[in-house]
């Protein structure tokens, strides 16, 4: 076969031996994948520059250091580093590459404290001493509100029987969409005495939680070990939060496992902080390990990363009562007016859970679950 006109160069990729109807189509074709290949590193590289420039505005708000400036200044050199080599395209993508290494080097040698001057609701750590089935739970919260800014701060150290733990109940909390719930758990002994515990951010006086600064290292990692009238009350009564309460499944025996699992992390975090993360360490993922610690997990979900529907996938994994749609079961497990009757009374745990559906004792349906939904 003749070679082609030189007004027919062969594209690359094709040969002399390339069918004229290919080579044409690789001449369009080939540029496009470049173009694409490009467009895809840009996009890249830009979510890369614009998580820095958060990290670098976000992640230290207890500094004196002007972070707006810095945060600014970052974004003024990477636009500098675009315009200058537009023309040495590989020189532009190196410095930006080294600019974010910087930035992560930096966000990942910044460590957790248990010394700061922490808010008043998170300015004790609860840890544990066990002694045999004894356990001495040290600063458990059960604070006294007028309302969500106004308190008496009370911490309390409390003695439960490992042996006497009976249920592990689920409560969500939520505050606006029903995609996003704050997960607490609730342990109850056949003494009558419950223990709550909400895993939260520890706010130094001067923050107040966002969910953005929840992604850069900005609060350590915080066990609330309370009574049920604290962390409840505070939610219904005074945030007006709607609050969801499930008995759940789970042996008395499983229950203690993850009880213990919880005190074990309390002391942990007491010996070594660590950070919150609102994607990978929050409210609901941190729940998993010590609901692991069970035995009875059922499958992973991304409903445990929108953490409002934590209720339904314990539903579809059979931890919940499943005698009824898990409609019904979610409005029958709504406890605010509940819990604004029974106000500050000493029995508040046991008036809150007045007529709420429980597994343990409700004959299971035929119909599974997940075949209704």
């Amino acid at each position: 076969m003749p070679k082609p006109p030189a007004n027919d160069p062969v594209p690359p990729g094709a040969t002399d031996e390339t069918p004229a109807g290919t080579r044409s189509s690789l001449r369009y074709v080939l540029p496009a994948f470049r173009w694409l290949g490009l467009a895809v590193l840009w996009i890249v590289l830009l979510g890369m520059m614009a998580w820095a420039t958060l990290a670098i505005y976000y992640t230290d708000l207890s500094s004196s250091s002007p972070r707006a400036i810095w945060a600014g200044l970052f974004v003024a050199v990477a636009i500098a580093v675009v315009i200058f080599a537009r023309r040495r395209l590989r020189y532009a993508f190196g410095a930006l590459l080294l600019m974010f290494v910087l930035v992560v080097i930096w966000f990942f040698s910044r460590t957790p404290s248990n010394d700061r001057d922490w808010a008043l609701d998170v300015a004790k750590l609860p840890w544990a001493a066990t002694h045999g089935s004894r356990v001495v739970v040290h600063n458990v919260r059960n604070f006294t509100y007028r309302s969500e800014s106004d308190y008496t701060p009370v911490w309390e150290d409390r003695t439960y029987d490992l042996d006497k733990v009976e249920s592990a109940d689920l409560i969500l909390v939520y505050w606006g969409s029903k995609s996003i719930a704050h997960v607490i758990v609730s342990f109850g002994f056949s003494d009558g005495q419950y223990l709550s515990i909400s895993i939260e951010t520890r706010k130094e006086k001067f923050e107040s939680y966002s969910t953005v600064q929840g992604f850069f290292r900005q609060y350590e990692l915080y066990y609330v070990f309370a009574d049920e009238r604290d962390v409840l009350r505070l939610r219904t009564d005074f945030r007006h939060e709607d609050v969801y309460l499930y008995h759940s499944r789970v042996t008395p025996a499983q229950a203690r496992e993850s009880l213990v699992s919880y005190l074990d992390t309390a002391n942990a975090l007491r010996a070594k902080p660590q950070w919150y993360n609102a994607l990978t360490t929050n409210c609901a993922t941190s729940v998993l390990p010590h609901v692991r610690a069970d035995g009875k997990a059922g499958q992973w979900s991304t409903d445990v990363l929108m953490s409002g529907h934590v209720g339904r996938q314990a539903y579809r994994n059979g931890h919940l009562d499943d005698s009824v749609p898990f409609e019904e079961l979610e409005a029958k497990s709504h406890i605010n007016a509940a819990a604004l009757a029974a106000g500050d009374s000493p029995d508040f745990s046991q008036k809150i859970r007045v007529g709420l559906p429980d597994p343990m004792h409700a004959s299971k349906t035929t119909t599974s679950p997940s075949s209704t939904h």
